[in-house]
């Protein structure tokens, strides 16, 4: 099934610049100019011919998808979508990771390009070219699923003849859309709380976004997610890398999780609701190792089984220098052979702080086999951000197969392994998390999820836990042993209050041995740039 999907992938690449119509919306023409550095690179309109071949439809929700995971209209680089940051930075995966993860206790970098150091410092601005790219992102996929729902209306489609068949199928597509559209704004409301806010019923053209309050987006989000459900596929029922229904049960309980910080309410029984649903749909925990969850073959190897929205990559069809292969290439260095990564080489970038270390019980001798420390010529302490070798490697991503075999692209470049944004396991921590906040559900219920993942880490029943070891302390550890570099520290550490005045790990706030930073840097800034062209724009506070 990945197969099918990548090749719509590939077929989309061919065909998009007559497809996209988006790039004259309001985000863009009131936000570039002289003002913002990144504007989209087309901006020719699309008209009805470019759905004469029925194919277009899916096609057009293809680059919906590939806005994930993909930085332009050819791979790996040449024809960006955003311009004005590099194009391998500007990749929205890429982008969200280093918002959830260099910004914790999680990751740091060794580079220096631009303002990429103060995200792990937190000591960004308005102007970090980074966040203001992310945002960027962000309002480039909400324009692009905008556009889809406009072409793809009832009356588009009666205009255009299309079948009873084909009605059925855009049906499903448009309500993967909106789930998309669902997911983007609600990585918009984590990271800024208060973005401009546009939908398909908004005119094309030069207007300015008015700003949507978080509570709003929240309620908006919500709304959409529950709207589309009944059209979404039924669980493990899509193509690989399309989402289904759970899919969207697993965004509305980040949503209600997370609900109390995004709206002052809690939300904990619903968060039991939603990953009751995920947890009795048929996925499971795998009986791979850990580690072969993230291999390049992790498609096909069992891992899938686990995963509930993956973003899919191939080393021969989907080119770029974000997603996996950053994810793949900038953790080694050092003494690492890049040859045990399925790469041609390592980018001397990313590593992790003590603070992960020292979670795993015995640290370098863990029994924990999610413990995958590369430590040969590695210091634990990081004395010097820019030094790859301070710092503990992380050989979490591999683009080789379970038997050692490297990946499809030959020249080492670009990676196999797909992404799992969502899996069981998440929503097992999710559980317990609610019936500890109060959420219901049963506490030995959740004390028995949580050791299915630990019996897959150790091995065995040795790393067990008890109902007595179950508590908040417990879980926000739990959730980092398992899901560490998946894009999910950030968002925890804020609902567990401990990411910014909160919590200390080395070169937090710019120091070596960490310091508290101001309660505001909980909500990144809307960039400055933004803010200069619309007036209905409000800076969140603080900066």
């Amino acid at each position: 099934m990945k197969t099918n999907y990548i090749n719509n992938k590939a077929m989309m690449l061919r065909t998009i610049k007559s497809i996209l119509v988006v790039f004259t919306l309001a985000f863009f023409m009131q936000s570039c100019e002289d003002r913002l550095n990144l504007q989209p690179e087309d901006s020719r309109l699309v008209g009805d011919a470019a759905f004469e071949d029925p194919a277009a439809y899916k096609q057009f929700l293809a680059k919906l998808y590939a806005g994930i995971s993909l930085s332009g209209q050819e791979g790996p680089a040449g024809a960006p979508d955003l311009v004005g940051l590099d194009e391998g930075f500007s990749n929205y995966l890429r982008l969200y990771w280093k918002m959830q993860e260099l910004t914790t206790d999680e990751a740091v970098i060794a580079w220096n390009d631009g303002t990429i150091q103060d995200l792990h410092g937190q000591v960004w601005t308005s102007g970090n070219e980074f966040i203001r790219t992310m945002y960027s992102r962000l309002m480039y996929q909400v324009a692009l699923t905008n556009e889809y729902l406009r072409q793809t209306t009832g009356s588009k489609l009666d205009s255009r003849g299309v079948n009873t068949d084909l009605r059925a199928e855009i049906q499903t597509y448009r309500a993967e859309a909106k789930f998309l559209r669902a997911l983007t704004y609600w990585h918009a409301l984590d990271l800024f709380a208060n973005p401009p806010f546009i939908t398909e019923d908004d005119p094309i053209g030069a207007f300015l976004p008015p700003q949507i309050q978080r509570a709003d987006l929240f309620s908006y989000v919500e709304s959409e997610l529950l709207a589309v459900l009944d059209d979404m596929a039924a669980p493990r029922a899509n193509e690989y890398g399309r989402a289904d229904r759970a899919a969207a049960w697993m965004v509305l309980a980040k949503l209600y999780l997370n609900a109390e910080v995004y709206t002052g309410t809690s939300r904990n029984a619903d968060v039991i609701t939603y990953t009751s649903n995920i947890i009795g749909a048929g996925y499971t925990i795998p009986d791979n190792p850990y580690f072969q969850l993230f291999l390049a073959d992790n498609d096909s190897n069992g891992a899938q089984e686990e995963v509930i929205f993956t973003i899919p990559f191939d080393g021969l069809n989907t080119q770029a220098f974000g997603g996996m292969t950053f994810l793949t290439h900038a953790p080694v260095g050092g003494s690492m052979d890049p040859a045990d990564f399925g790469i041609n080489g390592g980018w001397f970038g990313v590593r992790t702080t003590p603070t992960l270390v020292e979670l795993f019980p015995g640290e370098e001798n863990s029994t924990d086999g999610r413990e995958l420390f590369y430590t040969d010529g590695q210091n634990k302490d990081i004395a010097n951000l820019a030094t790859f070798t301070d710092g503990f490697a992380i050989s979490k991503y591999r683009n080789v197969d379970i038997n050692g075999n490297a990946g499809s692209d030959t020249s080492g470049d670009h990676t196999d392994i797909d992404f799992p944004m969502f899996r069981l396991a998440d929503a097992y921590l999710m559980y317990a998390e609610a019936v500890l906040r109060g959420g219901g559900g049963s506490t030995g219920t959740a004390v028995d999820y949580i050791n299915k993942l630990r019996e897959r880490a150790y091995g065995d029943t040795s790393g067990n836990i008890a109902e007595a070891d179950l508590n908040l302390d417990f879980i926000i550890d739990e959730r980092s042993r398992e899901l560490y570099w998946e894009g999910h520290r950030r968002t925890d550490l804020i609902r567990f209050d401990r990411f910014s005045d909160n919590g200390v790990w080395q070169w937090k706030g710019g120091v070596q041995q960490g310091a508290t930073t101001e309660s505001f840097r909980d909500l990144m800034p809307l960039p400055a740039t933004d803010l200069g062209i619309n007036t209905n724009l409000e800076q969140n506070p603080g900066y």
